[in-house]
């Protein structure tokens, strides 16, 4: 049984996304960041960052006890190689599927956040960071949109990659910029919509809250004083 610390966020559902597609058995443990629930000291134990998601296997394969894992990458990873699926086994695959992986992680997820956080949520309007985080969201989307020219998925086949990939894209609406400038990016987007575990990881997702999670009142937990 793997336990899930989740709230909706484009991490969270990663994670989420994952755990439908493998059919692994899984319960969701809201964390609900817009009240500062991922400080309470007990959470700080199993996510010292004190961010979801975090999922605790109560059944790992290589050790006694249970086990908890911090950070939406490392999760992905953990659960594709506890499962053996969505990541390849031959050497070559599965150094593309990490660099797409890793390229998620460290560029499009901060970057399109940087990119929200400074053209809808703060107080201050800074032109010079809105236009650097929006043009360089566009950018991102034109590296991935060049790489879906050539393939249905990011690495060939579905993969880790993609559930990565897809909850940061489908923020598009939200990031001052059109989609259907990236059409390969957008083919892609409205496929993966329809994969039925997607859908059911957000049904869930939105069963357990539909509020937005940046509020007047939420942003002293999310950004500090």
């Amino acid at each position: 049984m793997i336990d899930c610390y989740f709230w909706t966020t484009p991490n969270g559902y990663k994670v989420l996304v994952f755990l439908e597609e493998a059919s692994i058995p899984y319960r969701i443990i809201p964390i609900n960041i817009s009240k500062g629930e991922q400080f309470d000291l007990k959470f700080l134990q199993i996510s010292p960052n004190n961010k979801i998601p975090v999922v605790v296997d109560h059944e790992p394969k290589v050790a006694s006890g249970s086990i908890s894992i911090f950070e939406s990458g490392a999760i992905l990873l953990y659960l594709a190689e506890k499962t053996a699926q969505f990541i390849p086994t031959k050497l070559a695959a599965r150094t593309e599927v990490l660099k797409w992986l890793f390229w998620q992680v460290g560029g499009l997820g901060p970057m399109l956040g940087q990119n929200q956080h400074f053209s809808q949520y703060t107080s201050e309007k800074i032109p010079y960071a809105i236009r650097r985080y929006v043009n360089e969201t566009k950018r991102l989307f034109k590296v991935l949109n060049n790489k879906l020219a050539h393939c249905q998925y990011i690495c060939g086949e579905y993969s880790i990659a993609d559930m990565a990939c897809y909850p940061w894209v489908l923020k598009h609406p939200f990031l001052e910029l059109q989609i259907d400038d990236f059409p390969y990016l957008k083919r892609w987007l409205d496929e993966l919509a329809t994969r039925p575990a997607i859908i059911r990881a957000y049904e869930k997702g939105t069963a357990i809250n539909i509020t937005p999670t940046v509020t007047e009142e939420s942003k002293k937990f999310l950004f500090g004083p």
